[in-house]
């Protein structure tokens, strides 16, 4: 018996050693980015980063895999366009919808250029990529899903099924939107670089993440549905816990408004390594747009309080659907997955990623102006079906 019980606890001792000299191997390695063997990095990335936050490329990388990270084998390589920043063939998505004539996106002058590179004098340059992201491994009519979860899904059912609100005809607030990482930020101009000192993170909510929900919350209270726009900073002076402190100020929210339905976290992705990075792009209306991803989740672990997913990923797929029908190229595949991210709120949580920090503020911005588009379509279509 004591050689049994002196046999499990080595083993248990052992499995411990290996899984946390693992986990400092793969976090060196992502640290380092010291060229050692691909597949290595790969793993690193693999085994320490949740989905949806911070992607590994490896220099050099052909493209991204979408909606995740990058995948060595890349068997999937012809479902992106990926170019240098200048390259007079770059892929462009194009869209006949007109509805976003009246947005105007701010262009750099040369002089602004030229003291931005002024400023960085001395500083190493790093490429910046375009690529656009269009298929997913599951689709139905042109809706494109990433699906990373325990569980198969059938998008036709799911879209004919009813969502788990509705929007009632009132003026009382209705839509939430708010930012659990705050500080997300972006570049600033579209030079097809970056320098060794770009940090994407900023307290200026007009460079943030914050600028992006604006454009979205002007959109859906010009269409008649009232929302809230959030910018309280949950991810400084510490990250860690930003998604408890966000939960909070959401469920706040929701005491003081009832009729709240719809509450969506807005960040954005970060796709790259320390010395090559990469945007998703597409054009609408021959103006450069972020495109945007939606997360949904799956409850992987049967948690009471995230029972109700399926309604999530209903909406979250309405308005795929509609991005698709209004702007073809702006949504890259859903990504679903055995993650929750404070979806356990209510029936219409979703977090939204737009663009990545290598998109700049006006492309970030303009997605934003059209998302708003896209949700108050999605959103009305809904009161209608009440109606």
């Amino acid at each position: 018996m004591n050689k049994k019980r002196s046999l499990h606890k080595f083993i248990i001792s052992a499995a411990s050693f290996m899984l946390v000299l693992t986990a400092v191997i793969c976090t060196v390695l992502r640290i380092a980015d010291c060229g050692i063997i691909s597949s290595f990095n790969d793993i690193a990335a693999k085994s320490t980063l949740p989905a949806g936050n911070y992607h590994y490329i490896p220099s050099g990388a052909p493209s991204p895999e979408n909606s995740g990270v990058y995948e060595s084998n890349m068997e999937n390589s012809s479902n992106y366009f990926f170019n240098s920043s200048h390259d007079e063939n770059n892929y462009k998505s194009t869209s006949e919808n007109s509805a976003s004539e009246d947005f105007e996106i701010s262009e750099p002058t040369d002089e602004e250029i030229r003291q931005y590179d002024l400023d960085h004098e001395g500083e190493e340059r790093y490429p910046v990529m375009e690529f656009t992201s269009i298929q997913g491994n599951t689709a139905f009519a042109g809706v494109q899903v990433k699906n990373t979860a325990s569980v198969d899904i059938d998008i036709e059912e799911e879209l004919n099924s009813r969502l788990g609100f509705t929007i009632e005809n009132n003026n009382e607030p209705q839509v939430l939107i708010y930012h659990t990482h705050t500080g997300e930020s972006f570049l600033t101009y579209d030079t097809g670089y970056y320098y060794e000192s770009f940090y994407p993170r900023s307290t200026d909510n007009r460079k943030n993440v914050c600028a992006v929900g604006e454009e979205i919350v002007k959109q859906l209270n010009l269409s008649g549905i009232k929302a809230i726009h959030d910018t309280t900073v949950h991810d400084n002076p510490s990250y860690t816990g930003a998604y408890y402190r966000s939960a909070d100020t959401v469920n706040e929210y929701l005491k003081k408004y009832p009729s709240i339905k719809v509450v969506i976290d807005i960040h954005r992705d970060g796709i790259g390594t320390q010395s090559q990075r990469s945007k998703p792009v597409c054009t609408v209306d021959g103006k450069q747009a972020a495109q945007f991803m939606i997360l949904s989740g799956y409850n992987c672990d049967n948690d009471p309080s995230f029972e109700n997913w399926e309604y999530n990923l209903r909406f979250a797929l309405q308005i795929q659907k509609n991005a698709i029908d209004m702007y073809p190229d702006l949504a890259r595949p859903l990504n679903f997955g055995d993650f929750v991210y404070n979806m356990d709120i209510n029936t219409g949580s979703l977090l939204i990623e737009v663009g990545a920090d290598s998109n700049t503020i006006e492309e970030v911005k303009y997605t934003g102006y059209l998302l708003g588009k896209i949700l108050s379509k999605t959103l009305t279509d809904a009161k209608q079906v009440v109606q």
